[in-house]
């Protein structure tokens, strides 16, 4: 249930997004999920890969800052209310949200979301018969 994700550091100028998402192309490593925020000096690039040991390798050696953290992707229905019901249960058990992120496809949503207690958010939302994305499909370190 647990996903570990990346968290690239990159200086505000144009290209340094081009040159991550062409260095994972060219290892083969799949981007499932990303987001950027930023600021005037500087983004951080959130994203969920195929290939996390891959992908540090790659970009360190082209000399760029990262981490890795541990999200959890949440899937709910497409529909209004939904994303508001699972953060309800959260904030219920005094969880506190670090940052979210999400998108749509059809009818379902996915919500990548970063927790202070990641293990007691998958037992909140699970007892609550929410469902979790597991991460069979990403290889990690």
């Amino acid at each position: 249930m647990i996903i570990q994700q990346l968290s690239v550091f990159l200086e505000n100028r144009s290209g340094r997004l081009t040159e991550v998402t062409g260095a994972l192309g060219d290892a083969g490593v799949n981007i499932s999920a990303l987001s950027i925020a930023e600021t005037s000096d500087f983004g951080i690039l959130r994203m969920v890969v195929s290939d996390v040991c891959k992908a540090q390798e790659e970009l360190r050696a082209r000399g760029f800052s990262l981490s890795v953290t541990e999200v959890i992707c949440l899937s709910v229905p497409n529909q209004p209310g939904a994303v508001n019901r699972a953060l309800r249960i959260l904030s219920q058990a005094n969880i506190s949200i670090e940052y979210m992120y999400a998108f749509a496809v059809g009818s379902d949503a996915f919500v990548m979301i970063r927790t202070n207690d990641i293990e007691q958010s998958i037992s909140v939302l699970m007892e609550n018969r929410l469902t979790l994305v597991p991460a069979s499909q990403l290889r990690e370190c």
